[in-house]
């Protein structure tokens, strides 16, 4: 499998082959896992996730028209999923669009200027990377902070930065995945990274 391109790769899972599908699962369940931890806040829900979101993936595959399409579609049922369960939590349903509001904690506004410090860089590499100790309690540190800081984030916004600035999508495809125009999805990351800038200030 690893001599062949993953449109070819998903093809071949359409039509049946079972290795191709498993060779999908392992390559972006981890990636998957993390958008779900991040996005709820909980590590048994976002491993429920997973397996919700697999399971639905090999049920549609067949139905996807163009393989090279994969990642994206993958992510927009991951991030539906979340949705719907964030949505479970909450008295009332709500659609994703209502994830756009909520409450703000007191004193999150600010200009967005992470510099070469973005704690983001060290938020899956960390334990890697920082040999000295001192120097990865602090990375840990960061990395906590900015997790907790992450769901005080609305859910609509979250959603869009973390597929932006962590799981790199493009803007169009972060429209396609959350399902809305492309100029919504700039102002949701706008206000994200307002929230976190503001937020990460004491750790710069």
């Amino acid at each position: 499998m690893h001599d062949l391109d993953e449109a070819t790769i998903v093809a071949r899972a359409q039509n049946g082959d079972v290795h191709a599908f498993e060779w999908l699962l392992s390559a972006h369940e981890g990636g998957v896992f993390r958008l779900a931890l991040r996005m709820l806040g909980d590590r048994a829900e976002a491993e429920d996730i997973v397996q919700e979101t697999f399971i639905a993936a090999r049920r549609s595959l067949p139905d996807l028209a163009a393989p090279q399409s994969f990642l994206p579609w993958l992510y927009r049922v991951a991030t539906n999923k979340c949705f719907n369960l964030l949505r479970s939590r909450r008295r009332h349903p709500a659609h994703p669009d209502a994830f756009d509001e909520g409450p703000v904690p007191a004193g999150l506004h600010g200009a967005f200027a992470w510099g070469e410090d973005d704690p983001r860089h060290r938020w899956d590499s960390c334990a890697g990377l920082c040999q000295d100790p001192a120097l990865r309690y602090e990375a840990e540190a960061q990395m906590q902070a900015l997790t907790g800081l992450l769901q005080a984030v609305p859910a609509g916004p979250r959603a869009c930065w973390l597929l932006r600035d962590v799981h790199e999508f493009s803007y169009t495809e972060i429209a396609t995945i959350v399902q809305l125009p492309e100029s919504t999805v700039r102002g949701r990351i706008a206000r994200a990274r307002r929230i976190l800038a503001e937020g990460m200030q004491p750790w710069r």
